[in-house]
């Protein structure tokens, strides 16, 4: 996996750590990309560098991986991990991503050195050997998860990945869900509530909600805020009308935020968790949607505003 002799050849002095490295769970993740075809290039990218464009510009939805990866993040992230956790105060995922090691089979691309295992989180280990007496060894820090995942992660078949590839291709993901679903993962605090929030506003929301001038002249909810349009696409979508109160809830505790209102709480266990759940939520059932015959984006997300008006 990790191209063990060519590092060997590179970095004589740094050993790969099979064993130790081992003790974990890998993602792995496979891409084929079109290389450059003038090998220099490949090999001192920064000499070929644009310098006339702006170096300063920032891409808003630009992930912290690539994103073959960040998109098998989001196809894992779609499993109901805040639920499967048996400790949500202390993390609701299951697993943590601190890097990642990319392996570049390009002979012109220098390879990264190997990784250290002691940059992941080992605990100590103490078992007996034959004679009872206690030998102290190490082992991988465990994320603690109800039976029910591991009977759970069996849905994440091969068919899966390629119902939310589809999913993805269609208008109802021309968003940056996916982008925003990732990000709450990998961040913590109150970045992770509101990433999440931000998914499902990405996932549910439209430019007209928020500029009236832009709805058509027949819209039959003219009087109905941003807000409350957001949180009856969700109820229908769902088919929940608790989830959009629960939305509107979380929102007040956003906007509290955003706009640095005197007097904020913490941010509680259930109310984190809960942002996670909505977020997952939304995104899964998309995916759902997004099997049925392909729509303009306004149209789907309008036909369920409809419906949630309706819910009691």
């Amino acid at each position: 996996m990790f191209d063990a002799s060519r590092l060997l050849r590179n970095f004589p002095g740094k050993p790969l750590e099979t064993t130790r490295l081992a003790q974990f769970q890998w993602l792995s993740v496979e891409e084929e990309v079109e290389v450059d075809s003038r090998p220099d290039a490949r090999a001192v990218p920064g000499l070929f560098m644009d310098l006339s464009r702006d170096l300063g510009e920032i891409e808003p939805h630009l992930g912290r991986f690539p994103p073959a990866v960040e998109d098998a993040l989001f196809f894992l992230l779609l499993a109901p991990w805040e639920k499967w956790s048996t400790l949500p105060e202390v993390d609701w995922r299951g697993f943590r991503v601190p890097w990642i090691c990319t392996v570049d089979d390009d002979l012109f691309v220098r390879p990264d050195p190997a990784p250290s295992a002691d940059s992941l989180t080992l605990e100590p280990w103490l078992v007996e050997d034959r004679s009872g007496q206690e030998i102290e060894l190490e082992r991988p820090t465990k994320l603690p998860l109800d039976e029910a995942a591991e009977a759970g992660l069996l849905d994440f078949t091969d068919e899966a990945w390629r119902k939310l590839e589809a999913a993805r291709s269609t208008p109802l993901f021309e968003t940056p869900i996916a982008h925003f679903i990732v990000r709450a993962f990998l961040a913590d605090g109150m970045d992770e509530v509101m990433a999440h929030m931000t998914a499902i506003e990405a996932a549910l929301g439209l430019e007209m909600d928020h500029r009236k001038w832009l709805r058509p002249k027949a819209d039959p909810h003219k009087k109905v805020s941003a807000t409350d349009r957001v949180a009856a696409r969700m109820a229908a979508l769902l088919n929940k009308a608790a989830s959009g109160q629960s939305y509107k809830d979380l929102f007040e505790l956003r906007s509290s935020y955003v706009h640095g209102r005197a007097g904020l709480q913490k941010v509680s266990t259930p109310f984190r968790v809960r942002a996670r759940g909505l977020a997952r939520d939304v995104a899964s059932a998309l995916v759902d949607v997004a099997a049925q015959p392909v729509r303009p984006r306004a149209d789907a997300l309008n036909e369920l505003l409809d419906r949630g008006l309706r819910f009691p």
